[in-house]
């Protein structure tokens, strides 16, 4: 296993393969970077150097009590990045990942990166407020709070159907996905998770967003049951001083795994723009 230690002291597992220009994964809640399995496969068989870690409290990193915010979550790509010594970095992110991309730029800057691909990913804000009318209730975060704290091999299972959109009228069921999904989750940290669900519904990333000067190419699916679009990439994308919006239609919140070929040819066409 290759991992890395943190300035706090915190073992992460990343992987890193191939050579050539870096393309770097950020995955979403409560997954690991096995969620890019097939995006590392296909970028690094294109000639990149493709690159992913698990968020500290997921996957094969380790279990953290403290330190579960996307201030630290920024701060370890950035002690990451210079560790290995990579600069013109694609970064994509899917969902918390998205957020977790625009955040590390917004705090660091944009000098190690090259362009950002952001999947239905959670900025500018998830929460539904007063200005951001759009959003989710925070009820919905209070019972994914819930269901990780009680029961989260359930609620993970669970989760999968709308994540993948497989409860919508003729979607093939993919049980493989579902079992991914409920591995990488029960490899985390509970207590991780639980923190990170705060992270991803209520940080207001408006402020990172307008710090984002490099292209950035956001793909979402307009039937995302997980982060809608019409209070996540719609917004973010008009933010964003140099940016493209693709929608995908029936797309799900988990379509880079359901739908791999053509965000994988989406992905690469804009990198190579």
């Amino acid at each position: 296993m290759t991992t890395f230690t943190t300035s706090d002291n915190v073992t992460l597992f990343y992987k890193d393969w191939g050579s050539g220009q870096p393309v770097f994964f950020s995955h979403g809640w409560p997954l690991s970077s096995d969620a890019w399995d097939n995006q590392m496969l296909f970028f690094g068989q294109q000639d990149y150097r493709v690159i992913a870690h698990d968020r500290r409290g997921h996957g094969r990193s380790e279990q953290t009590w403290d330190g579960n915010n996307m201030d630290r979550y920024a701060d370890d790509l950035a002690e990451l990045f210079e560790h290995l010594d990579i600069r013109n970095i694609i970064m994509i992110g899917h969902s918390t990942g998205g957020g977790e991309v625009a955040h590390y730029i917004g705090r660091h800057g944009s000098a190690r990166v090259s362009k950002a691909v952001l999947v239905g990913a959670v900025p500018p804000l998830m929460l539904k407020t007063e200005s951001n009318p759009n959003g989710t209730p925070m009820d919905a975060f209070d019972g994914i709070r819930a269901g990780t704290a009680s029961n989260r091999s359930q609620f993970f299972r669970d989760l999968t159907v709308p994540f993948y959109g497989f409860n919508r009228e003729g979607a093939a069921v993919n049980e493989g996905l579902q079992e991914a999904f409920w591995l990488q989750g029960m490899q985390g940290g509970i207590k991780a998770h639980y923190d990170c669900i705060h992270e991803f519904s209520e940080v207001d990333y408006t402020a990172d967003l307008k710090a984002i000067d490099k292209p950035v190419l956001f793909i979402h699916g307009d039937d995302d049951q997980i982060v809608p679009l019409a209070a996540s990439a719609e917004l973010a994308a008009e933010i964003v001083s140099d940016s493209i919006l693709k929608v995908y239609p029936s797309g799900s919140h988990g379509l880079a795994q359901v739908d791999a070929d053509k965000f994988n040819a989406d992905v690469l066409a804009f990198i190579r723009s």
